[in-house]
């Protein structure tokens, strides 16, 4: 009877490592929690790839994301998707995302995302890749983007709104 409890509890101790970083990974730069990176797979021509994050401000201050670059692509850009009168539209914010204090914004597709443009290779699905984000009072960190599938979606499910759950 020991010896098949220790064995489960091996085998369940094995399987938690090799699950707990594809469920959620998360960051911390000054007083922004980055939370669970993750970018679909690309068909092999496609033009550009998204990325998604939790960011969370713990600060007493905004703060704001100005920019991300990775060799993923050619260039990155922080961009913002509108739907106007019926017509949507996607911009690029050059000036930034703002996160007020002890508030979280959530990168999503139809939402502020960032937009890796003119990627170097196409994105697989259960790969990673490397970004760095640049914030203005935090500073910059790297972080790791989990690729998911075409229709993926977050697969975290820790406690944060949108992860494994559709968005729309």
């Amino acid at each position: 009877m020991r010896r098949h409890t220790l064995t489960a509890i091996g085998a369940c101790t094995a399987l938690a490592i090799l699950v707990a970083p594809v469920l959620a990974h998360e960051y911390k730069v000054g007083s922004v929690r980055v939370v669970h990176p993750w970018s679909r797979a690309t068909p092999p021509v496609a033009p550009v790839a998204s990325g998604y994050l939790r960011l969370i401000n713990t600060g007493e201050a905004p703060d704001q994301l100005l920019g991300v670059s990775s060799q993923i692509a050619e260039k990155a850009e922080i961009h913002e998707s509108t739907l106007t009168d019926g017509v949507a539209r996607m911009r690029p914010l050059p000036g930034g995302l703002t996160i007020n204090p002890k508030e979280a914004i959530e990168l999503k597709s139809g939402q502020a995302h960032i937009m890796f443009i003119r990627p170097v290779r196409p994105l697989k699905e259960g790969e990673r890749f490397e970004a760095t984000l640049r914030f203005e009072k935090a500073g910059s960190i790297k972080v790791e983007f989990i690729v998911q599938g075409m229709g993926g979606r977050p697969t975290g499910t820790n406690g944060h709104e949108g992860h494994g759950a559709p968005t729309q």
